[in-house]
């Protein structure tokens, strides 16, 4: 049985940083076996960095269904969008200074990159 997701919104009480679009790749692409469910806590690299892994991010991502309504319960689609959450407070002035529209980047669980990504709205990446 599937729990049902709380928002981030909700547990945290502001709204998401930025939105994404994002595809998931395929288990011959070296990714995943099936597509996670909600709540997967999947790290946030971008795009430039050049295969260093000090460079993972914890910005989680919170998936859409295709009318833009949060997914609380069950598996994601293969690919859409994401609300995206960074979870480190004093990170938020590095980001702010890298996430613009365009922006490149991808899911990462350990060192495997899971989905392709690219921001496509900032909402609310701002320095508290």
């Amino acid at each position: 049985m599937n729990e049902i997701h709380q928002s981030y919104r909700e547990s945290i009480g502001n709204k998401e940083d930025f939105r994404v679009k994002y595809k998931f790749r395929s288990e011959q692409e070296g990714a995943r076996k099936s597509l996670p469910s909600q709540g997967i806590r999947s790290d946030f690299w971008y795009e430039c960095d050049n295969h260093t892994m000090e460079s993972i991010f914890m910005i989680w991502p919170e998936f859409e269904d295709e009318y833009g309504e949060l997914i609380v319960n069950g598996q994601v689609r293969q690919e859409g969008t994401a609300r995206m959450w960074i979870v480190t407070p004093e990170m938020k002035a590095y980001h702010q200074s890298r996430i613009k529209i365009g922006t490149q980047g991808y899911f990462m669980e350990g060192s495997r990159r899971t989905a392709d990504c690219e921001v496509i709205e900032i909402v609310s990446l701002t320095i508290k």
